[in-house]
């Protein structure tokens, strides 16, 4: 199974929409009432908002596929697109999302790599990410990669404010 991660551009807004709404989907819809699912994918993955994050200059958007199937996909935020920071010395992970039937196969590794690849070209001193609390795959996930818990904030899914664990590594 080759997988090839490639960069995402404007061309690609009905391939990212769709990718994101299936791995959110996959990820939280157990863990979550359906109108506050409904109400984030509306506002946070409609074609216009993807579309408008893939224009910003200071995000990039990079898929994974097989055989020119998307399986998953990272999102990076540098500068001013950081969602909380805003450090011209770091990077954000904002997403990386992987289909459930691809998950446990290295996947998510390749797409966070890219992102500290991502890093190193932009000289960032650290990267950093938040992950909610309840989301304990990811957070062991990210710590076997090296990343500390160093803060929290709030992330709002529809109307319902959960808890983000903001964690980071040096680069």
């Amino acid at each position: 199974m080759s997988i090839r991660i490639k960069i995402a551009s404007i061309d690609d807004v009905l391939a990212l929409q769709a990718i994101s709404k299936t791995t959110f989907l996959e990820a939280f819809a157990k863990s979550n009432t359906e109108a506050d699912m409904a109400l984030y994918l509306h506002e946070q993955l409609s074609v216009d908002q993807l579309r408008t994050e893939l224009e910003n200059p200071n995000s990039a958007f990079y898929f994974a596929s097989i055989n020119d199937q998307v399986i998953g996909y990272l999102k990076i935020n540098f500068s001013g697109a950081q969602t909380e920071i805003q450090s011209d010395e770091a990077l954000e992970i904002e997403r990386i999302y992987v289909l459930q039937q691809f998950q446990d196969q290295q996947i998510g590794t390749m797409l966070l790599q890219k992102g500290m690849q991502r890093a190193q070209e932009l000289q960032a001193t650290y990267v950093w990410l938040g992950v909610w609390e309840h989301n304990k795959k990811a957070i062991g996930f990210y710590q076997k990669h090296g990343f500390v818990a160093f803060d929290q904030h709030i992330f709002k899914l529809g109307n319902d404010e959960q808890t983000d664990i903001l964690m980071k590594i040096a680069i």
